[in-house]
């Protein structure tokens, strides 16, 4: 009895020691995490990874320490979240199409392969506006004036290679006859000022951006599948018998080597964070769009968006045939 007792004692001290000579897996996140931006503070995307930080310190211990990358049209920033650690201590926000649009056609030093995607936050349809001073009530009119007069509206459009461009490419393709001339602006910003000082007749825009000034503004038309709760007296291009459906998608992701364990902790993360009714009542506040799908079907989304795309950078001519 004697020796068992003393046999169990021993095993007991051995598994103790074992215990002890293999250290315990820390926690993550232990440290703050970098959140790099793509884009100038206070813009869009900006705006919306605020919110979103809001709800991360409710859930989360450490904190996230914004990174500003902004330049040539988020290239900048979406390289230096490619080329970072991939420990899980780096993540960013990234603008669909945008990333797809500049790995096809710019030589950017990345592609949709260089990252893993945590979520989709935002869907941003884009949508028709003019001044409410403008002669133009409806976007008939519009193609009225487009066909009888090629080339005299003039469109405002963030860009080139932007979700705007391809809109604009996508009108050329379903509407040949009707001839807008196109004019590019760095940013929302620019574009929105454009329209208001009257240097252009109409424009392309997301339908956030539009919102800030839509006491001057008429909007006629959405690019969406269905009507958007921010303007639902809007109809759609649908609605009127072409098929146009254009967005700008907002999503989280971290570099592509990222450990499988720590990539999804951030999506159940995020997951969590997008179902919070704080949060979407914040986002809604905010004009931002709210939609959430999950890294895999954004993976997904953004694997069939550059087949599809790549052809239609193609057909215009900005990229060469293979």
């Amino acid at each position: 009895m004697k020796m068992a007792k003393t046999s169990a004692l021993f095993l007991v001290a051995l598994m103790l020691t074992l215990v002890a000579s293999f250290p315990v897996a820390a926690a993550y996140p232990e440290k703050p995490l970098n959140m790099i931006i793509v884009f100038t503070a206070g813009g869009s995307s900006d705006v919306q990874a605020r919110i979103m930080q809001k709800y991360w310190d409710k859930y989360v211990k450490q904190p996230w320490v914004f990174v500003y990358k902004p330049g040539a049209g988020g290239i900048l920033g979406s390289t230096e979240l490619a080329r970072s650690a991939s420990d899980g201590y780096t993540i960013g926000g990234l603008n669909v199409p945008h990333l797809v649009l500049q790995s096809l056609a710019q030589n950017a030093q990345f592609n949709p392969d260089s990252f893993k995607f945590i979520a989709q936050v935002v869907n941003d349809p884009q949508c028709v506006a003019v001044l409410k001073t403008s002669p133009y009530k409806t976007f008939q009119q519009i193609l009225d004036t487009a066909k009888a007069k090629p080339g005299k509206l003039k469109v405002g459009l963030v860009g080139p290679l932007s979700g705007h461009h391809l809109m604009f490419l996508d009108f050329n393709k379903k509407l040949p006859d009707a001839k807008l001339s196109r004019v590019f602006y760095k940013g929302a910003a620019d574009q929105n000022a454009a329209l208001l000082g009257g240097e252009v007749d109409l424009i392309f825009g997301n339908i956030n951006d539009v919102m800030r000034s839509i006491d001057e503004f008429r909007v006629l038309n959405v690019a969406a599948e269905k009507r958007n709760s921010f303007l639902p007296d809007v109809p759609t291009f649908k609605e009127q018998g072409i098929d146009i459906v254009s967005d700008i998608r907002r999503t989280f992701a971290a570099p592509k080597d990222i450990p499988a364990e720590k990539l999804a902790w951030l999506r159940k993360t995020f997951k969590r964070i997008c179902e919070d009714p704080d949060y979407l009542r914040d986002m809604k506040k905010a004009g931002q769009p709210a939609e959430y799908m999950d890294g895999e079907a954004l993976t997904t989304y953004i694997d069939s968006l550059q087949a599809r795309e790549k052809k239609t950078l193609e057909e215009a001519g900005l990229i060469p045939k293979k």
